[in-house]
């Protein structure tokens, strides 16, 4: 019976378990989550989401009160299209939060940085140009490309002297969206290092329809591995999306696989940045606690509890503090079903938007809750304590779990009551 252990993912001549923990924004995956993971040999991924936010929250800086200052006078206008971030300032969080994170590392393994395109941030290009590179800047062993096709992102970065030292890899759900990356991508003669296939399980924002149930990760991952030996493309592909158990993960690894990455167990680590309150919430969950909804003003489905206090809040939108899911002409989804509903409504005080939510906000006080599908089973990997609420866990269980475990069997911690 084999374990993950008995495998390894291969980048050039270095090896590392095969074990990719995801990039969960904003600050779910923390540095230190993603600093045990490379410390024990696998690799982690920190998120620039919000990135400015999380430099002020990890650093003491001042970015998104700096922002919100300068844009005050427009907080009540609907039209956002004035807002604006400061590129340069922009860049230094970036290094900031990626920079202090590797200068921390330790151990064989690799630090990442996922990186999501639907973060247009009123200037698609610009924004997405400044955080990639900035990131390159500050050390960063590699770059997970997310949340969007990446068809020019790799140009975007060709001219850094790290462009082809780095890690770069892209997250997929189809081989057709893999093929015209590709093509898109040919003229630079550069690969991507590592395909990560994203399968419909997945947590958050998910790279289907609301027809995701008609998809299946195995069916996806065969499907990618046979075009790439078809085209003679020695390719590391991860896969990624409802990998439960250690088990499960040596499935794809004996399939083809090179690696796996894994993130909705990892939700109840104590280095997770959830609050202890929502890591409860979580394991708490049962199966029909789990939806699939249209909320995200990115126009992917995304997967969350149902209970996550973003549904149907009617918050005003944040975009002098935030913005960032402003498109480049300073639109967003949601702004466009606020002022819908308020038009609507114009004697309440308390708003109610259903179609859509302020996911900068949200995601920022950690009110919404997005998890993968099989949330509801992470009640199975712990213990509840006599208050009712379930004991958390270390990365390094969860991580070591998933590396030697067999036979879908899941170690339970040592208890600490």
């Amino acid at each position: 019976m084999k374990r993950v252990d008995d495998f390894r993912l291969r980048f050039g001549k270095n090896e590392y378990v095969p074990i990719m923990v995801g990039g969960m924004g904003v600050d779910i995956s923390t540095s230190e989550l993603a600093l045990e993971a490379a410390r024990l040999g696998g690799i982690g991924h920190i998120s620039d989401a919000m990135v400015e936010d999380v430099s002020d929250r990890r650093f003491d800086t001042s970015f998104v009160k700096d922002k919100t200052k300068l844009y005050k006078f427009n907080i009540n206008n609907s039209d956002k299209a004035v807002v604006q971030f400061d590129l340069g300032r922009l860049a230094e969080a970036q290094r900031l939060h990626v920079g202090a994170t590797m200068d921390a590392k330790k151990g064989p393994g690799l630090i990442f940085v996922n990186c999501m395109e639907k973060l247009t941030m009123n200037g698609p290009r610009e924004t997405l140009r400044v955080r990639l590179n900035a990131a390159l800047d500050a050390g960063v062993d590699g770059i997970t490309l997310s949340a969007g096709l990446h068809f020019g992102s790799f140009a975007l970065i060709a001219d850094h002297p790290r462009f082809r030292d780095a890690k770069l890899g892209i997250i997929v759900s189809s081989v057709r969206a893999l093929q015209i990356f590709l093509r898109k991508n040919a003229k630079l003669n550069r690969l991507p290092d590592f395909i990560i296939v994203e399968g419909p399980l997945a947590g958050g924002h998910l790279g289907f329809g609301m027809d995701w149930a008609d998809y299946d990760l195995h069916t996806i991952t065969a499907e990618i591995l046979a075009y790439l030996k078809a085209e003679q493309l020695d390719i590391p592909l991860i896969a990624a999306g409802g990998i439960f158990t250690g088990s499960d993960a040596v499935g794809f690894l004996e399939a083809g696989a090179a690696g796996v990455q894994v993130a909705t167990r990892f939700t109840i680590a104590n280095e997770c940045g959830l609050p202890a309150k929502v890591k409860q919430e979580y394991v708490k969950a049962t199966e029909d606690d789990i939806i699939v909804n249209g909320i995200s003003p990115t126009g992917y489905p995304m997967r969350m509890l149902k209970s996550t206090p973003a549904i149907g809040a009617g918050i005003r939108p944040g975009c002098e503090s935030y913005g960032y899911l402003l498109d480049a002409t300073g639109n967003c989804a949601y702004i466009n079903s606020y002022n819908r509903e308020v038009a609507a409504h114009p004697n309440e005080k308390n708003i109610v938007v259903m179609d859509k939510t302020c996911l900068c906000t949200h995601m920022r006080n950690f009110n919404c809750w997005t998890c993968g599908h099989y949330t509801y089973r992470l009640k199975d990997t712990t213990h509840k304590k006599p208050d009712g609420d379930y004991q958390l866990l270390s990365a390094e269980h969860i991580f070591k779990d998933y590396q030697f475990s067999v036979n879908n069997e899941i170690a339970l911690p040592e208890k600490e009551f």
